[in-house]
């Protein structure tokens, strides 16, 4: 008998014990802190990505006072689903997350409850993915025509985006380490970078607008004749910025003391996000000069008229860089929940999508089919002049639906719910209530026609791509999946566990 075979066996972490408890083995590298778990989620959620490249939606859709008060009434809500959110992710700390939750919180039918809920926040996965690389190439397109004369067009955006995606991608595939750094350095990019852009516009320019019109200044320029209509379209620019945040639950299997780093990761990012996107958004509008410009050109337009082409440009690539890094987490968090979803055989061809580099420890293949599917849903964005706001739809709409049902089905369990290290207590139940009918609100306010008159090229085809994505996957679930697909699997004994991570730790 040889001397390996008596070596003590080393002991389990709580972290990886509670990851064997849910019926899975330790096959991701677990390396991040709880600072790190945090910082995933406030590079997505990335007030300089989600406010600037979605600005002209609130400035065309209800003007200042709408993008004044808006952020601050839908970051309250968005925070009531943030920990409403973090409760469960508490109690069931893997990757898999929100569709994890509601196969255990289901009281019955939990395979149908896990494969609806992962279908949502894969299609709102990718969707955020598109939208926030695409938003960063129009973002910069803008500079690189004043600078090098790449002119602004459909076409020169979207090879923009193209490229982003790739070298958000191979950063994803060989750059492990380095994409932990960037996201670290992220978090200090984007507090330094929103302070940077606000001290700028508030003592650069000669002139600023009036309190009475940053504040109570309402604009409609949606074509539709109901202000409160306008109004309630231009909320997008707000719910749309905190999304994104589930991505602290997507990686908790990398995460030291998860069960608590999560949750604290989830709710910090956006609490942080409200405070610092709400003072971006005063200097932005404080700034504007010519409003119609602004409304048609968006930040860059503002940056530069109000400071100047140098300062301007400095400020660009300021914003652009945090897009960056939003754009690279965001694939990160998105190969994640694929590897998730697909290890429980939910995608097709899953197999392919659940494979792990055995040098990297990072899931190559789902970190590609993310990229690939974000291309393809930003594809319209070639011919239809509303696609960008149509892939935010897209976005809120598959994320948040997925965010709220397993917030549901714990409030249908009641006390029965076991929770977790972090919880919300006596509170649990009003938050979640509310959290589920905010839900409900804005799945159908942003499915509508946000400008009019509705043509070919400028409708909302939002409700069409989620009916395809998630009419396939209900077709696929009624001829096949639900007789097959139990929800998620568990990989094995304890033993066979362990003989997983020993086959992970030999090769790496």
């Amino acid at each position: 008998m040889s001397l390996d075979e008596h070596a003590p066996t080393p002991a389990l972490s709580d972290d990886e014990r509670r990851l064997h408890e849910l019926g899975y083995a330790q096959e991701l590298r677990r390396s991040m802190s709880g600072f790190a778990n945090f910082a995933v989620s406030f590079t997505i959620i990335s007030v300089l990505t989600g406010c600037l490249t979605s600005y002209t939606i609130g400035l065309k859709g209800g003007g200042p006072a709408v993008i004044t008060w808006g952020w601050l009434g839908v970051g309250v809500m968005t925070l009531l689903v943030a920990l409403a959110m973090a409760e469960v992710c508490s109690s069931y700390p893997t990757a898999g997350g929100l569709y994890y939750w509601a196969a255990k919180l289901a009281p019955r039918n939990g395979a149908a409850w896990s494969w609806f809920t992962g279908w949502f926040n894969f299609t709102g996965q990718v969707a955020v993915t598109a939208g926030i690389v695409y938003g960063s190439a129009a973002f910069l397109n803008p500079l690189l025509d004043d600078r090098f004369g790449y002119h602004v067009s459909p076409g020169h955006t979207f090879l923009l985006f193209a490229v982003l995606l790739v070298i958000h991608a191979l950063l994803n595939q060989f750059g492990v380490r380095l994409v932990a750094l960037l996201n670290a350095v992220s978090v200090w990019w984007h507090v330094v970078g929103v302070a940077v852009v606000i001290g700028v516009l508030a003592f650069k320019p000669s002139h600023h607008q009036s309190a009475t019109f940053v504040f109570t200044s309402f604009v409609n320029q949606t074509g539709w004749h109901y202000g409160l209509y306008a109004a309630l379209i231009g909320l997008l620019l707000s719910q749309y910025t905190l999304t994104g945040y589930d991505a602290s639950a997507h990686m908790t299997e990398e995460t030291h003391d998860a069960a608590r780093s999560g949750p604290r990761g989830i709710v910090n990012s956006v609490l942080i996000s409200i405070v610092a996107g709400w003072l971006l958004l005063l200097g932005m509008t404080f700034a504007i000069g010519d409003y119609d410009k602004a409304a048609a050109d968006g930040p860059a337009q503002i940056f530069t008229s109000a400071t100047g082409r140098s300062v301007g440009d400095v400020l660009i690539l300021i914003s652009f860089g945090a897009q960056f890094f939003c754009g690279m987490a965001s694939v990160t968090a998105n190969s994640r929940m694929i590897y998730a979803f697909s290890r429980d055989g939910a995608l097709p061809f899953s197999a392919a999508w659940h494979r792990i580099n055995a040098r990297t420890r990072t899931p190559t293949n789902a970190i590609w089919l993310a990229a690939t599917c974000a291309f393809v849903l930003a594809l319209p964005a070639l011919w239809n002049i509303t696609a960008y706001l149509a892939v935010t739809s897209i976005a809120v709409i598959g994320l948040y639906i997925a965010y709220v049902i397993p917030t549901f089905l714990r409030l249908r369990q009641g006390d029965a719910f076991e929770r977790g290290p972090w919880h919300l207590g006596r509170w649990s139940r009003p938050i979640g209530t509310l959290a589920v009918i905010w839900v409900l609100v804005i799945s159908v306010l942003f499915m509508l026609p946000p400008s009019n008159p509705i043509t070919t090229d400028s409708f909302n085809y939002a409700p069409i791509a989620l009916a395809a994505v998630l009419g396939g996957a209900a077709l696929w679930w009624v001829l096949s999946a639900r007789r097959w697909f139990t929800g998620p699997k568990v990989q094995g004994s304890a033993e066979e566990l362990a003989a997983i991570e020993n086959e992970l730790k030999g090769i790496g």
